[in-house]
């Protein structure tokens, strides 16, 4: 080939970092998220007011829910949003952790390339010290006993302390309800250990008085009310059918019409739709059933027959309550009324419309699966509603994963000083470079602690100094008092726990986060679509579609 001819490899407009700029851009991106959700950490933490699109406004400082809700760009920062989001399903709790530690160990490890050491000895140095990181936490951890309410209302008061409902009168009424829900829905374990399958647990929220008129149902509550004025309001010993079917005459999917030539075949044609929606309701009545719940929709006709039957119906049920309904009640969700036998049928002790607030809502209590519960929040508005409902479910994942792995370790910074003072020592009996990654791994877990200092208006090094000295003397839990801003000798006196089962997920996944973005050293990004090839590209959809959204089509 002759020289100097060029030879295109990467489309045309494709964009390329490599090597330390790459990974440099990359560090960079996950900094500034990190530096963003800093602010949010502990009890002292500031809130974050997000704005979207539409100008619909969140408030909050839970890490999971400002990762969503940010629309982020960058890769690298999409990378820790779903290290984040795998955090909050994972063990609900600890994601702005994740992405403060995961950014800061980036930040340590960026002062070790600037001294020349290549990213492979950093990632093994990471690797050695989070695998002695689990293994001192295993030592530090105390046990819990978890059949003591006593023990178990400590671990929700620490959950909630950052927290919207963390504070005042509400408070306690909140810890309360999950204390009673964990307790009904837990199942023992042959080893003594516990099972907890939060699926069991529904929050309903409903605008109107305040989270102290929050209560817990034994049962399902759903945001709907019965259908025809003349059905039953309540019905004792209720049998369920759960449906996804309607109660009505299938429309034709494509636009038809009919021709009538004389008034007998309209009336004809009326009369059997009538009959098959009679044939519906009692084909459903002959099962036994007195209570109707679908998701689909609900006939006038067939509501007028329903009611004359005296069965109660509701429609257009989300799918997600339904399932749970089913689940509750033990029914089975039918697809097609054929299929209806009485032995599909749910059971519960009682189905009610009951008034809350200016709404009415359905109440199925006294199910056939007793471990079925809602939580019914009440509130002045939205966003506490959204708030506390997302406070509720840290504090029903924190008791999930103590009942799961019942110890505890001291909150407050205490565990990352007392891990990162085992790491510098542990550094000392490693030769080379990574003994400076095992340091600079040290060092950023005490970022946590540093950040509790500054938002609870202490002195952040000097508040480090301390906290080492008094590690140093065998204080294994000397951590931060964030209300009052000072140091305590043992946190947990104050209640101030961490589940080890939180502590050890957050560790894992912000190391795993940080190791990933040191291996990249390429960043090949495509070029995006010129407005004549998206237009064109639209143009085919519509072609084959009928439209991008799905055909209409009239003959």
């Amino acid at each position: 080939m002759a020289a100097g001819v060029p030879v295109l490899i990467l489309k045309e407009g494709t964009q390329r970092t490599y090597g330390r700029e790459a990974l440099r851009a990359n560090i960079l991106a996950a900094k500034v998220l990190a530096e963003i959700l800093k602010t949010s950490l502990g009890p002292r933490g500031l809130d974050k007011m997000l704005v979207d699109a539409f100008g619909d406004i969140v408030v909050t400082n839970d890490g999971a829910t400002i990762v969503k809700e940010m629309e982020v760009q960058h890769p690298a920062a999409k990378l820790l949003v779903e290290v984040a989001k795998a955090q909050d399903a994972e063990v609900g709790d600890g994601t702005t952790t994740v992405v403060v530690l995961a950014g800061t160990l980036l930040e340590k490890a960026e002062k070790l390339l600037d001294e020349n050491i290549h990213p492979t000895i950093i990632i093994e140095g990471y690797t050695k010290a989070l695998e002695k990181a689990l293994e001192y936490i295993d030592q530090a951890a105390v046990s819990v006993n978890v059949d003591s309410d006593e023990e178990l209302r400590k671990i929700i008061d620490t959950a909630l302390a950052s927290k919207l409902v963390g504070h005042g009168p509400e408070k306690e009424k909140i810890i309360d309800l999950v204390l009673q829900t964990i307790r009904i829905i837990a199942e023992k374990r042959d080893d003594g250990g516990y099972d907890v399958d939060l699926d069991n647990v529904k929050i309903e929220k409903k605008k109107g008085g305040s989270l102290l008129d929050s209560q817990l149902i034994r049962g399902v509550v759903i945001d709907k009310e019965v259908v025809h004025p003349d059905m039953p309001k309540l019905v004792k010993n209720a049998k369920i059918a759960v449906l996804d079917a309607p109660l009505e005459v299938q429309k034709p999917d494509l636009s038809t019409k009919i021709r009538v030539t004389d008034i007998d075949q309209l009336e004809k044609f009326l009369e059997e739709e009538t009959q098959l929606i009679k044939e519906m309701v009692e084909r459903i009545a002959a099962t036994g059933a007195n209570v109707v719940i679908t998701q689909k929709g609900i006939d006038e006709v067939a509501q007028h027959f329903l009611a004359k039957k005296g069965i109660m119906a509701v429609r257009r049920v989300k799918r997600s309550d339904i399932e749970k309904i089913a689940k509750a009640t033990g029914a089975k969700i039918v697809t097609s009324l054929r299929d209806l036998k009485p032995e599909d049928l749910g059971y519960a002790e009682l189905v009610e419309e009951r008034r809350v607030g200016e709404d009415k809502m359905i109440f199925i209590e006294g199910a056939r699966n007793p471990k079925s519960v809602t939580i019914l929040l009440r509130g002045a508005n939205d966003m506490i509603l959204d708030e506390a409902e997302r406070n509720v479910m840290d504090a029903l994942h924190a008791l999930r994963n103590i009942l799961k792995e019942p110890k505890i370790v001291g909150g407050g910074g205490a565990i990352e000083v007392e891990l990162a003072l085992k790491l510098k020592d542990y550094a000392k009996t490693l030769s080379g470079k990574e003994q400076m990654a095992v340091e600079a791994y040290a060092d950023a877990l005490e970022v946590i602690p540093t950040v509790l200092a500054e938002s609870a208006g202490m002195d952040a090094l000097d508040t480090l100094l301390q906290l080492r000295s008094l590690h140093a003397k065998g204080y294994k839990f000397a951590g931060i008092n964030v209300v009052e801003g000072k140091i305590e000798e043992d946190i947990t006196k104050l209640n101030v726990y961490e589940p080890v089962l939180v502590k050890k997920q957050a560790i894992k996944s912000a190391s795993e986060a940080a190791i990933s973005l040191l291996k990249i050293d390429d960043v090949i990004s495509a070029a995006p679509p010129k407005k004549e090839e998206k237009e064109k590209e639209e143009g085919e959809e519509e072609e084959e579609g009928g439209s991008k959204f799905g055909g209409n089509f009239n003959f």
